[in-house]
């Protein structure tokens, strides 16, 4: 039975041992987020193919539910999810089982390759499924919307930009920080240590008291990552922006561009 425990599961990622602990346990229900002929080629024993495609392809949140509860989670069920895209894709759905009211739901915290090199076992069988009821319980308080940024950035908010220092410096929100996602990881997992992520947000003012609202270029995965990066370390009061750059550039919401780049400026350290 897959189930949490009295105590309800808040880790933000998982290590593989223990994941493999829980999988010989039944006590888990595993998404692979790639695509599905990589997953046809292998994956964590026991994982459901969830190709990031499938959500976005309709991310509201009674769709959201539907999967879910077709892949046999319900409300007490620990979920771990992963992909082989430096946890990026895994993120952004794990921030949608949250946001429809999941609570236990964790990323492993290498990438699927990562775990095929230290020899880990996989598997090329699909598991079967039961459906099991999930309640819908919103919380939006970790969603941000174009409306909310301006007001909030104004009222003492922190817009945290996750795209490449390139994509950055070219346009931006008015009054975003830029923390490109490739400065969150390790060599060895996809989320720094804790104590390397609290020295990289203080040294932008990024305080366990602050709000902070994380964005990206389209949909919300490299954002993702910055808003598990956040969490992992304790802020509470953090949002993701899912919509992104795309949709404030399609409202024609004011813009700010960084005009005669130099050396210093490409680095975001």
């Amino acid at each position: 039975m897959c189930c949490l425990s009295k105590e309800k599961i808040t880790r933000v990622t998982i290590d593989a041992d223990t994941l493999r602990s829980e999988i010989r346990d039944k006590s888990v229900k595993v998404l692979d987020i790639r695509k599905e002929p990589d997953y046809k080629q292998g994956h964590v024993p026991g994982a459901i193919n969830f190709p990031l495609s499938s959500l976005l392809s309709d991310d509201s949140p009674e769709m959201i539910l539907q999967h879910v509860q077709s892949f046999g989670i319900d409300d007490e069920t620990h979920v771990v999810v992963y992909d082989d895209t430096f946890g990026a894709l895994a993120s952004r759905v794990a921030w949608a089982l949250q946001y429809i009211g999941h609570e236990g739901v964790s990323l492993l915290d290498i990438t699927y390759g990562s775990w095929k090199k230290l020899g880990l076992e996989t598997s090329l069988e699909s598991p079967s499924l039961g459906k099991k009821p999930h309640s819908l319980n919103l919380q939006p308080q970790i969603l941000a919307t174009a409306d909310y940024l301006m007001p909030a950035r104004e009222e003492g908010v922190i817009l945290m930009d996750n795209r490449e220092r390139l994509n950055f410096l070219e346009h931006h929100i008015p009054g975003a920080i830029n923390i490109p996602y490739r400065m969150l990881a390790s060599a060895q997992n996809i989320l720094r240590s804790k104590d390397e992520l609290r020295r990289l947000l203080h040294n932008r003012n990024i305080s366990s008291n602050s709000e902070v609202v994380t964005y990206c270029g389209s949909v919300g995965t490299l954002s993702g990552l910055g808003y598990y990066a956040l969490k992992s370390i304790g802020i509470q009061n953090v949002k993701l922006y899912v919509r992104s750059f795309k949709e404030w550039e399609s409202l024609e919401k004011p813009i700010e561009k960084q005009k005669d780049a130099n050396y210093w400026d490409l680095s975001a350290e």
